[in-house]
């Protein structure tokens, strides 16, 4: 887990104890993610972005630096693995495709405005959204933009994608829901705030928390709500889903289980 004082921070999951830290140059505003060995299976790499304009790549055990990748400004969502490479966005407005391995640029891709969020990525495909209103497509392995989707405001939300659909935040105060092979919307549901939490769709339901305070169950199907939750104070972080138990942290300080 990253922190706002730049220090990436490795616990044990059962005890809470500190194994490592790891001081960055800037802030740690979006998730940390891990690769694994190609060969053993073995957890081995984690790669975490940071406000000091870069990529940081340490041993999962140690966290030792074992590369670091540099851009033009900060990076803010969380690394998508894509097989032997990482893709991600940054204020730079660039999505980039760099190599896990030697930490070396593959491809990049100008998008043209401001990436604030984590890029999904399904095979050769990466899906995210940046502040010039667009939730975007791209093809990694041509290195081209294939479709885009406009919003009447930015996209801070990462985007849930599925077979079929891609569902992701706005600060129009929307949840969307876009066809994965088009682009061409399918459903809007409005909430009363800015939606920066980041959906996740589970059993045919969207799981999404809104600035308005509220957190949202809704059908994957028709954007029909299904239930929300009202917390009262802003909901801007995502979701966690398992076995049937949601869970959110909220800012009233609170950490929320639903069933």
């Amino acid at each position: 887990v990253g922190s706002k004082g730049g220090t990436l921070y490795c616990l044990d999951a059962a005890s809470g104890k500190p194994k490592w830290k790891y001081a960055t140059d800037g802030e740690i505003m979006g998730g940390a993610t891990y690769a694994r060995d190609g060969k053993t299976g073995k957890l081995a790499k984690i790669l975490v972005g940071s406000y000091d304009n870069r990529v940081h790549c340490l041993n999962a055990d140690t966290g030792k630096k074992l590369w670091v990748y540099e851009t033009d400004n900060y990076v803010n969502g969380t690394p998508a693995v894509a097989g032997d490479n990482i893709a991600f966005g940054g204020c730079d407005g660039v999505l980039h495709l760099v190599s896990i391995a030697p930490g070396k640029k593959v491809k990049s891709v100008e998008i043209g405005d401001y990436i604030a969020a984590s890029a999904a990525v399904v095979g050769s495909r990466a899906y995210v959204g940046h502040y010039g209103n667009e939730l975007i497509s791209v093809d990694l392995s041509l290195g081209r933009i294939l479709w885009r989707y406009k919003s009447r405001q930015p996209f801070f939300s990462s985007p849930a994608v599925d077979a079929d659909s891609v569902v992701i935040g706005s600060r129009d105060k929307s949840v969307h829901r876009v066809d994965r092979s088009t682009g061409k919307g399918r459903w809007t549901f409005a909430t009363r705030g800015e939606v920066d939490s980041s959906p996740v769709i589970c059993d045919g339901k969207v799981v999404v928390g809104s600035g308005d305070g509220r957190l949202y169950l809704l059908s994957l199907a028709t954007g029909r709500k299904l239930w929300s939750y009202e917390i009262g104070e802003a909901v801007s972080s995502s979701p966690a889903v398992d076995s049937g138990t949601v869970v959110i942290g909220a800012d009233d300080g609170c950490l929320y289980a639903f069933k």
